[in-house]
């Protein structure tokens, strides 16, 4: 999948001149936690988090001079260089660099101007969308041997009774190279029928482990 996928290419952003003032209104008023900063040609030169704008802000134990801080521009306060994605990169990819560096989100950039913006809640309703869970379905986890050929080989199993899979997610067992886990979702509400010719055919069920019941 890719980032212009899933981004959001109705994005608020503000030059480098505008007041904190503005920023924070913007932010309240759209209820959105980042602003990019960009310059006359759209390129994206800072950013602004609601967190930069609330600690720029008088208390409200402030004074009538206090209040001026408000009128600071806004690249005052942002945070600068500023690491961006392209529309093309991959959202697996995108998601390392959200881990890796802490961010809540991270402006898209094609030809160097600004296109969108990818937040963590986008990434977690993509998340949501790959594994299946946002429709109904049931979840099977199956172990087996890390070789070539074997997710077909389980997937036949599935074939054979015509059930429908609505998403494969493959890890690690453990810290055991020579296992995986495959975790089929399945667009059926009575899984037994698979379950049990899952484990005719030899293969150990990581969840469910505790069911057993008659073939249909």
């Amino acid at each position: 999948m890719l980032v212009e996928e899933i981004m959001n290419t109705n994005v608020i952003s503000l030059p480098p001149s505008a007041t904190i003032a503005e920023a924070l209104k913007l932010l309240q008023k759209n209820r959105i936690r980042h602003i990019p900063i960009i310059d006359e040609h759209t390129q994206v030169i800072g950013i602004v988090s609601d967190r930069d704008v609330r600690d720029a802000s008088p208390s409200i134990f402030h004074t009538k001079s206090e209040e001026n801080v408000l009128q600071n521009e806004i690249q005052t306060i942002m945070s600068h260089p500023v690491v961006t994605v392209h529309p093309l990169d991959f959202v697996e990819e995108v998601a390392g660099i959200f881990y890796d560096e802490e961010f809540a989100c991270v402006p898209v950039v094609s030809d160097y101007k600004l296109v969108g913006m990818v937040t963590e809640k986008d990434m977690l309703y993509t998340l949501i969308h790959v594994t299946g869970t946002n429709v109904q379905s049931s979840h099977i986890e199956v172990k087996v041997p890390h070789k070539p050929g074997i997710l077909p080989e389980v997937a036949s199993v599935f074939g054979k009774r015509k059930t429908n899979i609505t998403s494969v997610l493959v890890y690690p067992y453990k810290n055991d190279p020579n296992y995986k886990i495959l975790v089929f979702r399945i667009q059926t509400m009575n899984p037994m029928p698979v379950i049990e010719d899952l484990r005719e055919a030899g293969y150990e069920l990581m969840w469910p482990n505790n069911i057993t019941g008659p073939k249909s």
